[in-house]
């Protein structure tokens, strides 16, 4: 089914426009929902988004300009926990653009609990470095060593650390680098919405102990909700670092609770379907679905794997974390030359095995050359 979504979302949104132009209530049909859509309105939008995020074509749309390279620096990258793909994706693309502009990097991993994470930039602070950065965690969890961090004047710059991109004053950090979470939550909604036709038994995977992902699964519902034939079964809160020991226990009740009525899921990160996929596979389900499931970030390299080889995944709404680790360099150059942040939010993707196949990341075009033009010009 999924070795031609392009088609079948250009179809979806064809067959869509022309129902609602004939005033029916008929929307498209992908195979996996009844013919009558629940919402064809929303389910023409949806896939017409859709079919716009799984483009891979294009040129580098971000800076292309800015301070040329300030020698001597050093920087420490405190990660959450490395255990997050996501997380270790942007740290290596961190150190890939270190080494690019002639920085030392050290990676201070925090293991997921709040103490650790604690003692972990605690331990960078006293490193004294050039900048530190919060790598996909709640810097207000840590607000003693922001504190300090800032008394010393050693600049913060975020991945994944608040809600929105950009400059943040409460908590204080020259910028934050994400996609911008209302995007990602709606498209990885309107993926299920134009997939399943209007038509879809939803289970949602999250970690509401981290505000960004709780906030990101708060919008997917609300979005699933524009659609009155898709029905939200159950939002299951299982912790990230909890996520390999709870995850399969959880799917194995969610199976015998709804059964066949559960034909969709969407997590906050692709590292649930990892440990759903034994639970799925004990229970006779195909790994091509149904449940046909969609992560809402981080796209790493095993959600790729999944979803080239149709095992428990779908698709996946990836972060380029190396285009955001080299982004993350490039913002602290611009705050040691005394420049403004540049404010660059990369726009949302969806990778499937039609326009992924073989790789494992999302690696858009461009940014490496650009970066190095900007930096030894």
């Amino acid at each position: 089914m999924y070795s031609n979504r392009k088609t079948t979302v250009t179809a979806a949104a064809l067959l869509a426009a022309t129902a609602l132009a004939a005033g029916c209530g008929r929307g498209p049909s992908t195979g996996t929902g009844p013919a009558s859509a629940g919402c064809p309105t929303v389910v023409a939008k949806a896939a017409a988004a859709v079919q716009q995020a799984e483009r891979t074509e294009g040129s580098w749309t971000g800076p292309t300009s800015g301070p040329a390279a300030v020698s001597g620096r050093t920087v420490v990258y405190v990660a959450q926990t490395m255990t997050n793909p996501g997380v270790a994706g942007v740290a290596q693309g961190v150190e890939e653009a270190a080494k690019a502009i002639g920085w030392d990097l050290r990676v201070i991993d925090g293991e997921g609990t709040p103490a650790g994470i604690q003692a972990a930039l605690g331990q960078a602070i006293t490193l004294k470095p050039s900048g530190i950065v919060i790598g996909g965690f709640d810097p207000r969890l840590t607000s003693q060593q922001v504190a300090r961090a800032r008394a010393a004047r050693i600049p913060l710059i975020g991945w994944h650390a608040v809600d929105a991109p950009g400059p943040s004053e409460n908590p204080r950090l020259f910028t934050n680098i994400t996609t911008k979470v209302e995007d990602v939550a709606k498209i990885s909604a309107d993926w299920i919405i134009a997939e399943s036709n209007g038509n879809a038994g939803v289970v949602l995977f999250t970690d509401d102990s981290i505000p960004f992902a709780k906030k990101k699964s708060d919008l997917i519902k609300r979005q699933l909700a524009t659609c009155s034939g898709v029905k939200l079964l159950t939002s299951e809160n299982i912790p990230i670092p909890d996520a390999s020991s709870r995850t399969p226990q959880a799917v194995s009740s969610l199976l015998s609770r709804f059964q066949d009525e559960w034909t969709y899921s969407v997590a906050i990160n692709d590292l649930y379907f990892a440990d759903a996929a034994p639970a799925l596979r004990a229970a006779g389900k195909p790994g091509s679905g149904p449940p046909f499931n969609i992560g809402a970030g981080d796209g790493d390299p095993s959600a790729f794997q999944r979803i080239d080889s149709g095992q428990f995944q779908a698709a996946t709404v990836p972060e380029p974390l190396s285009q955001q680790g080299w982004q993350i360099i490039d913002e602290f150059n611009r705050a040691f030359a005394g420049r403004p942040a540049g404010g660059y939010v990369a726009p949302v993707h969806i990778a499937t095995s039609d326009n992924s196949a073989d790789t494992t990341s999302w690696d858009p075009p461009g940014y490496r050359e650009a970066y190095r033009k900007i930096w030894h010009r």
